[in-house]
């Protein structure tokens, strides 16, 4: 399933997101199974996998790595590989989000076991300290997640240079691999953002 295609958007790493939501609208209004309550039961199971797999295809091609991963396996025919190994460029910020919230985790079971109004007061400052900490992480790992989306919009131009599907030598003259280096780090992008969102949540909470 080209999910692309489904959707009437055009093959490439970036999608503008108003374009794609109002693609996905317009056609979710005219696909919906409400629209055949009155037919046989095979039209109504037709209609409903139909508007499974608008849903599919939109909630695949609004998620950058998930649209990137579908991509690849339309561009070259199979899904990537599963490689675990965290991309260069994101190593630092993969060790320092891993260290911070472990610190964060440590400060918060501490927290819980003071019991005097003294050490409540200052963990409370220290909570602040922290809150701060990790907010700062989570506008680097803002920035970087923006600045992959950047690229990935400059990329459109080599899709759109490319000769057409299904041409032998498409593949060859499309970034694949950066591509999929690009698609690892974004998910390991977005695991770092999750993990500092928690902390900050659980800092929130415990204040």
């Amino acid at each position: 399933m080209d999910y692309f295609a489904l959707l009437g958007q055009p093959r490439q790493p970036w999608l503008d997101a108003v374009a794609l939501k109002a693609a996905f609208l317009e056609q979710s209004a005219r696909l919906h199974p409400d629209r055949v309550q009155a037919a046989s039961a095979e039209e109504k199971a037709a209609a409903t996998g139909r508007f499974a797999e608008l849903n599919a295809a939109y909630n695949c091609l609004r998620e950058p790595k998930e649209r990137l991963l579908h991509l690849l396996e339309l561009e070259s025919g199979a899904p990537p590989a599963s490689v675990q190994s965290v991309p260069a460029g994101t190593m630092d910020l993969f060790m320092e989000t891993g260290q911070v919230c472990r610190q964060t985790d440590q400060f918060l079971a501490a927290r819980g076991r003071a019991s005097s109004p003294l050490l409540k007061a200052q963990y409370f400052e220290q909570a602040l300290e922290w809150t701060t900490r990790l907010q700062a992480l989570q506008e680097q790992i803002h920035l970087r997640r923006g600045q992959l989306l950047a690229e990935l919009q400059e990329m459109n131009a080599a899709w759109s240079a490319a000769p057409p599907a299904p041409a032998p030598t498409r593949a060859e003259s499309l970034p694949l691999s950066r591509l999929e280096e690009m698609a690892r780090t974004l998910s390991y992008i977005a695991r770092c953002g999750a993990q500092v969102q928690e902390r900050l949540s659980q800092l929130a909470i415990s204040s």
